[in-house]
């Protein structure tokens, strides 16, 4: 069953989310990578405003291929997740809750997620194209000079991705192992 998400995610939302959950994400996600994340946390760290609300945000790490003529994006597969570990405990303290990228996430990212409330979602790496049909409009933000890692502000539609670790640290890479381990016993 798929859990249908209307955005912004709310804290009290992102705690009824339970790794393991396949979900469909509609309304406004932000883009982000670690040069951005870097000049986000430098600002938060400064006391300065970012260039946009972080509270509730959910935050995509993907660098979008440029859009072929008629497209709103191009290609826009998720990147590795532990590039922004250094940065995602501040920024779920300044109100993130949604986090979309592949692969495993670090202890402090997951014990801000549990403080706080937030969750981490996996998008299939390699589905570029297919992701990329669920965004229905981009729009740079800020960070030009970063190209394809500037900040986006996307609106999707039905993104397809899976809540891998929840804001109670369930991590979905370390019980999925588990139970398909323990099926091979049987």
């Amino acid at each position: 069953m798929e859990k249908r998400i209307t955005l912004p995610l709310t804290r009290e939302m992102a705690r009824t989310i339970k790794s393991g959950d396949a979900c469909l994400l509609s309304g406004v996600i932000y883009t982000a990578r670690d040069a951005a994340h870097k000049r986000l946390v430098e600002l938060v760290e400064s006391g300065k405003p970012l260039p946009f609300d972080i509270k509730d945000a959910t935050i995509y790490y993907v660098g979008p291929t440029p859009a072929k003529p008629g497209q709103v994006i191009g290609s826009a597969g998720p990147t590795t997740s532990y590039r922004m570990d250094a940065y995602s405990p501040i920024l779920i303290r300044e109100g993130e809750t949604g986090m979309i990228g592949k692969g495993k996430r670090g202890s402090e990212v997951i014990s801000a997620m549990k403080e706080y409330g937030a969750v981490y979602f996996a998008a299939i790496g390699g589905a570029g194209a297919l992701l990329s049909s669920c965004i229905k409009s981009a729009e740079i933000v800020c960070y030009e000079d970063l190209g394809a890692e500037a900040v986006r502000r996307l609106v999707v539609e039905d993104l397809p991705v899976v809540a891998v670790i929840d804001s109670e640290g369930g991590n979905l890479y370390e019980t999925g192992v588990s139970a398909y381990l323990d099926s091979l016993k049987s």
